[in-house]
């Protein structure tokens, strides 16, 4: 149970010797998403590209619902965003029928700002996005040689772990999720049972990869291994007689995976199978539980690729990054692989 709630998973590449400061305003931090898709211009639910300096998304959605006076359930949104940063991303706010035309330039203030509006047939689905955009100045940069030479490494992907966002402060979401699933705690809220429970998956996942880089293997496909490409999250069997495949491993178009734990067969076969269910035996009965929940198999990259990745030194150790990543995927794992901060 020890291993399960340690959080500090292996580096790839080693511990970094830089450390850094990270966030020290917001616009150090800036996030802009891409939902992969423009709205139609026409359709009952009001699109929303909003910039935010500091502020929650779930705030800025509670104020997006008060606005237009509908229910919070009439307000989604693809992903949430990190507070503390300025970050744009897409709002829908759902008005059926003929309603008062509402002026969208009038919501916010000097922290939120409506940058363009439009309509669409469907609202936003939560986690329906094709990636974000990254931009982030890291101060003080103690060990410049070190920190320049991994720049150079991390361009050939990063393991793909879970960020420290998603198990909580001080890895409570975590402690919770694995109480609810020992009968220790029933929690109420819908959101939050999802948010305990993803972190325990979350967590088995990244254990899967610290295994693949205590052996040497997170590169390295197994007989068996199951290759999915980053954005479409198709997967494949890997073939080590497919020159096509090999091919598109080599350009970082397919990747490989892990599962993500839950009812059904492994996806895997032979070696790599037998690899996975080796790392998942001594939490077979926490594999059970989530199984019991009814979440079911899935796969996810096990292999992050920072897209466009650009590094810019503003100053003596100081340097601005910028880098593209899909769905789901944390800037900090790309980060943890450069430095340590605070």
């Amino acid at each position: 149970m020890s291993k399960l709630l340690d959080l500090e998973m292996p580096w790839l590449y080693g511990r970094p010797n830089s450390t850094a400061s990270l966030r020290a305003e917001p616009e150090d931090f800036i996030v802009k998403e891409d939902l992969g898709y423009e709205p139609g211009g026409d359709g009952e639910h009001h699109y929303l590209y909003i910039r935010k300096r500091g502020e929650n998304t779930d705030w800025v959605a509670r104020q997006l619902a008060n606005f237009a006076q509908v229910s919070p359930r009439d307000v989604a949104y693809a992903g949430k965003k990190d507070r503390h940063a300025v970050t744009e991303q897409w709002f829908s706010v759902h008005l059926p029928g003929k309603r008062k035309v509402l002026n969208w330039s009038m919501f916010g203030g000097d922290t939120i700002q409506v940058l363009k509006s439009s309509k669409h047939s469907r609202k936003i689905k939560l986690g329906n996005l094709r990636g974000n955009r990254f931009s982030i100045r890291l101060r003080g940069v103690s060990d410049p040689v070190d920190f320049e030479a991994r720049l150079g490494r991390i361009k050939s992907g990063v393991p793909n772990y879970f960020g420290e966002q998603r198990f909580g402060q001080e890895g409570n979401n975590l402690h919770s999720g694995l109480a609810m699933l020992r009968g220790e705690l029933n929690e109420r809220q819908r959101v939050k049972r999802g948010l305990y429970i993803s972190a325990v998956r979350s967590q088995l996942f990244n254990l899967l990869l610290a295994q693949r880089i205590e052996e040497s293997v997170l590169n390295s496909p197994m007989l068996g291994d199951v290759l999915i490409e980053p954005f479409s999250q198709r997967c494949q069997l890997w073939d080590s007689e497919d020159g096509k495949q090999s091919e598109q491993l080599k350009q970082h178009e397919v990747v490989l995976s892990a599962p993500l734990w839950g009812k059904g067969e492994l996806y895997t076969q032979a070696q790599a199978r037998e690899f996975e269910q080796k790392v998942m035996r001594p939490f077979s009965d926490v594999c059970l539980q989530l199984e019991e929940l009814g979440l079911r198999q899935e796969r996810r990259a096990a292999v992050l690729l920072p897209i466009g990745l650009a590094a810019h030194k503003e100053a003596e150790g100081q340097w601005v990054l910028e880098f593209g990543l899909p769905s789901g995927c944390f800037a900090t794992s790309v980060l943890r692989e450069l430095c340590s901060w605070s």
